[in-house]
């Protein structure tokens, strides 16, 4: 089982980024993403199930952020607006091998977004 994160970089505040997590190996009932600021501890960011009825997202992205998947490709997605600083960090893509949605056990290398003010 492989994750594969992509799609950071370096954008201002106010701008963009669509990053995107390719799964290979087998499918899964719940993925999400996570983010880790500098010195700060990873914190959950968004969740979605296969079915993509069941979405869920942090406060602090409602709104700007919309995670989905693409399930012919296996893929992730996190697109995300009205970018902050403190959105500054390293995004994770993970994976849940059960059907709780809460067991992420498998986890991209993660992508690097930086937001300058």
């Amino acid at each position: 089982v492989q994750l594969q994160a992509s799609g950071g970089g370096l954008v201002q505040a106010g701008g963009s980024l669509r990053l995107s997590c390719a799964a290979s190996g087998r499918t899964f009932t719940y993925m999400a993403w996570f983010r880790q600021a500098p010195g700060k501890e990873r914190e959950f960011v968004a969740r979605i199930a296969w079915s993509a009825l069941t979405i869920a997202y942090a406060d602090s992205v409602k709104g700007r952020f919309t995670i989905s998947r693409d399930t012919a490709k296996n893929t992730l997605y996190l697109q995300m607006t009205s970018l902050k600083p403190e959105d500054t960090a390293v995004y994770y893509c993970a994976a849940d091998p059960g059907a709780s949605g809460t067991s992420f056990n498998y986890w991209g290398q993660g992508t690097l977004v930086t937001v300058s003010s």
